[in-house]
């Protein structure tokens, strides 16, 4: 087994990092603040704590009735964690830090978002700017999922490359 990396242990820190970040301050929303029972909260500004239970993906989507609720759950959790371990994998091949970053954000906010569906039966989402028209209430793992398919996205069609032309 070869050793790890830098920028393999970078993106293996990070997202433990980002696992702990999510899983602290879901901690603090539901056990001392307990958002639940306020629902909603103003904080500064448009920026409101809202508590939105997510049984669907990043940003609700896939928000389905209760009926599908208990086959979303596990369907979901299996494939955030298959693509967490694929990640893990692919991230012992990166050789930019670009990709060790998004693969690292990607990673913690899969499992983040796992360890809620497992222990809570649904992704507690609260962060809400819809003052801002912006229209979703997400958590730290979705913006770390959704920043890291972001830096993917702009490696693979923007990114300059070594002896390109220009």
């Amino acid at each position: 087994m070869t050793r790890p990396n830098r920028l393999q242990l970078f993106a293996y820190a990070l997202a433990v990092a980002v696992i702990v970040a999510d899983q602290a301050l879901k901690w603090w929303v539901l056990q001392v603040y307990d958002l639940p029972d306020r629902v909603s909260a103003p904080v500064v500004g448009p920026f409101w704590l809202s508590m939105v239970w997510n049984r669907g993906v990043s940003f609700g989507f896939l928000n389905l009735g209760a009926d599908w609720t208990r086959y979303t759950r596990w369907a979901l959790s299996i494939f955030s964690v298959a693509v967490a371990l694929a990640l893990a994998v692919w991230v012992r091949k990166v050789e930019r830090p670009i990709l060790a970053l998004a693969g690292g954000l990607i990673m913690g906010g899969a499992i983040g978002n796992v360890i809620d569906r497992l222990r809570i039966g649904a992704v507690a989402d609260f962060l809400d700017f819809s003052r801002l028209w912006f229209p979703w209430v997400f958590n730290i793992a979705d913006s770390a999922i959704t920043v890291g398919a972001l830096l993917l996205i702009w490696d693979l069609f923007l990114a300059p490359r070594k002896g390109a032309p220009a």
